[in-house]
């Protein structure tokens, strides 16, 4: 098995490989529309196949962990993301929305897929290392969009075509793949087969993960956190450009920008998430994405709207990771709970993209916004759920109590 440092290292560098993805077609998303011909309503309807794509990756990781454990389900996920990036700069190219839904199709299936392996294999190096994990292992998600907007940036204003752009990084999101699976280990989160039943006698089914409420309260920030970041990763280029009237160039600043915030409180979260407790940390990172949406819809100027950009950044940074490793505090059904509220948290980017949209359309971008903002309000109280359980001792294990006089 690889040592701890070895698989750290890889699992950053897998997770830092769907930023790297992600990002490099978010920030040529304008380029992408123009290449379409698509319409705000249209190019939400193939920002669909990201959402469907990822769905169908989160509901069928969860069962496959199980049977053969997380390693598999990230390598497979890497490698669609992989292909996924090389055919939406194809498609765009030729003009295809189809082939750019296929290509959004494939990053989402491979996303969803690695979203789950990677979170249980995440959390599995939590316990055993005794150390904060997933905050920084969603940093290195953020530190690659970073990257790959910045790399985005440059070659926009360059005017450098979408699929040799797109082409060029799937090649080098390849080569990390090949560096970084060997570090991780076999059999992460697989579950040992069960003795077959006695003749006759009733098969035994556990009780669903989601009967328990905390769980629901949790799956309900993660829902509102991921729509939060999602509706950044998705629309804020365009925001900003149709919104605000930025340039496609200092658009895809903006997004570089709120990519940044993003990356800085993740990396940072870990002392800040032992000091104040998960619980609080949820709730005030919600209140600052909601004052920086806000500021971002009602700004008066384009430049007080970038800047507060970093505000909805920072805010949206640790609810995913924070309520996952609150979901997977569970020592028995750990993996099943972080699927289970990972998958919550797809239904914000299934809904998502062609939810703004089509209000997007009507309200225009800016007054769309408030529907994420409406979602945030409701995870601010539900917080308070990802606060750690109360420990129960065993009676065999309390210390005896002294006999009290009469």
């Amino acid at each position: 098995m690889p040592d701890q440092f070895r698989r750290r290292l890889s699992l950053f560098s897998l997770t830092l490989l769907v930023g790297l993805g992600m990002s490099s077609w978010i920030t040529r998303t304008p380029d992408v529309r123009d290449a379409l011909g698509a319409s705000t309503a249209g190019m939400g309807l193939v920002l669909f196949g990201l959402s469907v794509g990822s769905m169908t990756g989160v509901l069928s990781a969860g069962p496959i962990v199980r049977r053969r454990g997380a390693r598999p389900v990230i390598l497979v996920g890497s490698l669609l993301v992989v292909a996924g990036v090389g055919v939406i700069g194809l498609a765009a190219a030729a003009g295809l929305a189809a082939g750019a839904f296929a290509g959004l199709l494939l990053v989402g299936l491979g996303g969803g897929l690695g979203e789950i392996g990677l979170n249980i294999e995440g959390a599995a190096l939590e316990v055993e290392s005794g150390r904060p994990v997933l905050p920084a292992l969603h940093g290195s998600f953020s530190l690659g969009t970073v990257v790959g907007a910045l790399v985005g940036i440059a070659l926009t204003a360059l005017d450098f075509p979408v699929v040799w752009h797109l082409l060029a990084m799937a090649a080098v999101m390849a080569a990390l793949v090949a560096w970084a699976m060997p570090g991780i280990p076999a059999g992460t989160g697989r579950e040992e087969a069960r003795e077959a039943p006695e003749a006759g006698a009733p098969r035994e089914r556990r009780p669903s993960v989601w009967r328990d409420g905390r769980l629901v309260l949790i799956g309900v920030v993660v829902l509102a956190m991921a729509f939060a970041e999602g509706a950044a990763n998705d629309w804020l280029p365009l925001l900003m450009v149709d919104g605000h009237g930025m340039s496609a160039t200092h658009g895809s600043l903006v997004y570089a920008g709120f990519a940044a915030a993003m990356t800085v409180g993740r990396f940072s979260g870990g002392p800040v998430v032992e000091r104040f407790g998960r619980a609080a940390v949820l709730s005030v990172s919600a209140v600052c994405a909601i004052a920086g949406i806000l500021a971002v819809v009602f700004a008066p100027s384009p430049v007080v709207a970038g800047v507060a950009v970093a505000l909805w950044g920072l805010g949206a940074s640790l609810g995913f990771p924070v309520a996952i490793s609150a979901a997977g505090d569970d020592p028995e059904r750990g993996a099943e709970r972080v699927s289970a509220v990972a998958t919550s948290g797809y239904l914000a980017f299934l809904v998502g993209p062609p939810l703004l949209g089509f209000l997007g359309e009507h309200l225009g971008l800016r007054l769309a916004m408030l529907a994420v903002v409406v979602l945030l309000v409701v995870a601010v109280f539900a917080a308070r759920a990802a606060a750690p359980r109360p420990r129960v001792t065993p009676p065999e294990q309390r210390a005896p109590q002294p006999a009290r006089r009469r």
